[in-house]
């Protein structure tokens, strides 16, 4: 009996020394150890990112045809960049690319996904808003050369769809070469971009949408404001970082848009849509300077880097202010 009394109060003296943090205490995890997972990202981002750009940059120092050895130049490319007209020329294009890749698919993603979260998915449902969705997202999808391909066909001069279709309306008068005539063709380039790039916008700002807080929205319905004004001052101030994050990166993707313009026109006609990665790209291959085109492309890289930082330090500043 008083053996069973002693094993009683011994196991309440542990408990009790355990409850007041006498007890073994669990060996806290070794925060070196986290880096072993940031290991295998880290040495591809050394491999695959770091080191092509180190080497690129080395190169837009030098005088290169892609055989032999290289002779250093120091910044004769970038002086001779400073006073390329082509070059320039293809900076004013992406301007034009940013146009139809970040704004217009922005402005046109926002009022598409309010318009289909408030209105299509609270009359038809949420399935139907979905499906919607997903075509408009389709063209995300696509390799960027089918598409391509398929809208050369579509605005061929001869034959062409779009061309076809005006003829048949009796719109004839208005049949041109869209991506052959140097005064047409960045516009043509322009209005596929903004077919491709619509719905990237359209699902991120869905998914924006669906973080609101419905009673916002009620509380503006009650006070008798419209769906213009209901989008202007509660749903335009609640997706702000959505917006944020799709500016950048669609401004991103025009600077360095290229798959389109060599499926579509190759730069032509008369340089009249090229841009600076094609622009590299005909340096690099097509002149065999490769030296010229390292130097464009580690300008536009640079370019890129700060419009990155500064968005996300605008998206930061604008997280903070709603806090």
């Amino acid at each position: 009996m008083s053996t069973v009394t002693e094993r009683s109060a011994a196991r309440r003296g542990g408990a009790s020394r355990r409850a007041r943090g006498g007890g073994p205490r669990p060996r806290p995890a070794r925060r070196d150890s986290y880096a072993l997972f940031l290991l295998p990202g880290a040495l591809a981002f050394l491999l695959v990112v770091l080191l092509p750009f180190a080497m690129n940059t080395g190169l837009s120092f030098t005088d290169w045809r892609g055989v032999g050895d290289a002779r250093w130049i120091g910044l004769d490319n970038y002086r001779q960049l400073a006073g390329d007209s082509a070059f320039w020329e293809s900076f004013r294009h992406s301007v034009a690319m940013v146009v139809a890749m970040a704004l217009l698919p922005t402005a046109a993603g926002l009022v598409l996904a309010a318009a289909l979260f408030d209105f299509v998915g609270k009359h038809f449902g949420p399935r139907w808003a979905a499906v919607l969705r997903a075509c408009y997202y389709l063209p995300q999808v696509l390799p960027i050369a089918v598409a391509g391909i398929v809208w050369s066909w579509i605005l061929a001069p001869e034959n062409g769809s779009l061309n076809e279709l005006l003829a048949a309306v009796g719109l004839g008068s208005l049949q041109q070469d869209w991506l052959g005539d140097p005064d047409l063709a960045l516009y043509g380039v322009m209005a596929v971009m903004v077919w491709v790039q619509l719905g990237f916008p359209l699902v991120v700002f869905m998914a924006g949408l669906q973080r609101v807080d419905p009673g916002l929205y009620e509380a503006a319905e009650l006070d008798g404001a419209g769906w213009w004004r209901r989008f202007r001052h509660v749903t335009l101030p609640q997706i702000r970082p959505e917006i944020y994050v799709v500016m950048v990166w669609c401004t991103i993707a025009a600077l360095k848009v290229f798959g389109a313009v060599y499926v579509l026109t190759k730069g032509g006609p008369g340089g009249a849509t090229n841009v600076p990665s094609y622009f590299s790209f005909q340096n690099f291959f097509e002149k065999t300077q490769v030296g010229y085109g390292s130097a464009v492309s580690t300008v536009l890289t640079a370019l890129i880097l700060v419009l990155a930082l500064v968005g996300l330090r605008l998206q930061t500043r604008a997280e903070d202010e709603e806090r």
